[in-house]
């Protein structure tokens, strides 16, 4: 797979002018013609990367690019816990820096609402969890916000985002970390998947797991995080209760399926073709 994807990507061809919209159209085609190869000849893999994909994705996508070539290129990511949300999208990013192409990712995780102080009224985050409280719910992310600063990265402005600590002291510092609107804006977390926030991506991405690699990346992260297997098993079993809830439910939106358990080197061959084939002009 690796080696014919490589194959395909010394080819040339005539740049034409992206500044009009005729040229635009090429790109949009060639994009078009290009992803239906991947999709064709990643059926034939080990382990493929690709379990579905919209029948309008690809013309509605290349459309986007055609009509509003200025506008940020958006990208929701969303998954159950320990899919492999942040590693793809830390593989997007690595893959496309070293082409000069930098990529802004954003964790909707750091929109929770502060809840520090029901925290210390419960007496610790487990606790707090044991009472019954439903932190996955829509209501309990700021999602006003987020809304709000995607709108302002994808129209070109740079943004400060909150931080929401994952010490267990449920603490949110407004306006901390900083956010370059980057031609590319991927979006990771739960809260993509909500509609006020769904609404604003070119490209959805759900990215499936079967739960027992699930758990074992839970437990392992768990334990990174000095949580021990007791108490990460229990929030587990939360966690896949308010999948069943908020996310489950919802996963026959998304444009794009893709397997959490692909190898990353496959993964990223994926990225650097899609790169190379919009750049690969004469």
């Amino acid at each position: 797979m690796m080696q014919r994807l490589k194959n395909i990507q010394d080819k040339k061809i005539k740049k034409p002018d992206f500044s009009s919209k005729e040229g635009r159209g090429i790109l949009a085609y060639l994009l078009q013609k290009e992803f239906e190869y991947i999709l064709h000849i990643d059926k034939d893999a080990e382990t493929p990367f690709f379990k579905s994909v919209k029948e309008d994705f690809v013309p509605r996508f290349t459309k986007r690019i055609i009509e509003n070539p200025e506008k940020r290129i958006m990208i929701g990511i969303c998954g159950e816990s320990a899919s492999g949300k942040t590693t793809i999208c830390e593989h997007i990013k690595q893959s496309v820096d070293k082409y000069g192409l930098p990529v802004q990712i954003i964790s909707t995780d750091n929109y929770f609402n502060d809840i520090s102080d029901l925290i210390k009224q419960y007496g610790g985050f487990d606790k707090f969890l044991e009472s019954g409280y439903d932190l996955d719910a829509p209501s309990n992310f700021m999602t006003d916000q987020l809304k709000e600063d995607l709108k302002m990265l994808a129209e070109g402005h740079d943004v400060m985002t909150p931080q929401y600590l994952i010490n267990g002291t449920g603490v949110n510092i407004p306006k901390s970390l900083p956010a370059k609107s980057q031609k590319i804006i991927a979006v990771e977390g739960l809260a993509a998947m909500y509609d006020n926030v769904y609404d604003l991506f070119d490209i959805k991405i759900y990215i499936d797991i079967d739960r027992k690699e699930q758990e074992e990346r839970f437990l392992v992260r768990a334990a990174s995080r000095n949580q021990n297997r007791e108490n990460a098993l229990k929030q587990l079993k939360y966690i896949r209760e308010a999948s069943e809830k908020y996310i489950l439910p919802h996963k026959h939106k998304w444009d794009i399926i893709v397997n959490g358990s692909v190898s990353i080197p496959y993964f990223e061959q994926i990225i650097e073709y899609l790169y190379g084939i919009t750049n690969n002009f004469e």
